[in-house]
């Protein structure tokens, strides 16, 4: 079998299969919920256990609080990142959507889709930071 066509058949089978798995819902990342967040954080940190755990709507970030810290358990691709926030953060708003800049060069800046109700929520809880 000549080269060229070998590569079209698998070049077009690699991208079939992965329309594929996208179209049978596959490919995205499931929604935290709380047991899933407090799992992820205490993985984490585990000398410092959740006691609340508020998830967003849309099941893509969750606040965290702990009796000496407040953090964050955010998706990252199929996995979970936590992260404990240290007071210098900042959030811009623009719309329904949220920015926060993190002091940490590891996970510089999360994206947030938030309701308007959860936007005053979360600018009351990052106030108290």
């Amino acid at each position: 079998m000549p080269l060229h066509i070998l590569l079209i058949l698998v070049i077009g089978g690699l991208a079939g299969l992965a329309l594929a798995l996208h179209l049978l819902g596959l490919t995205g990342a499931p929604a935290l919920s709380r047991d899933t967040a407090r799992l992820a954080w205490a993985r984490a940190y585990p000398d410092d256990p959740a006691r609340a755990v508020m998830v967003t709507q849309d099941g893509r970030v969750a606040r965290i609080e702990t009796q000496d810290s407040r953090g964050l358990v955010w998706q990252m691709g199929a996995d979970t990142c936590a992260r404990r926030l240290t007071g210098t953060e900042e959030a811009h708003a623009r719309g329904e959507r949220v920015t926060l800049r993190l002091n940490d060069y590891a996970a510089p800046g999360i994206r947030l889709q938030l309701t308007p109700q959860e936007q005053s929520d979360w600018a009351d809880w990052m106030a108290t930071i």
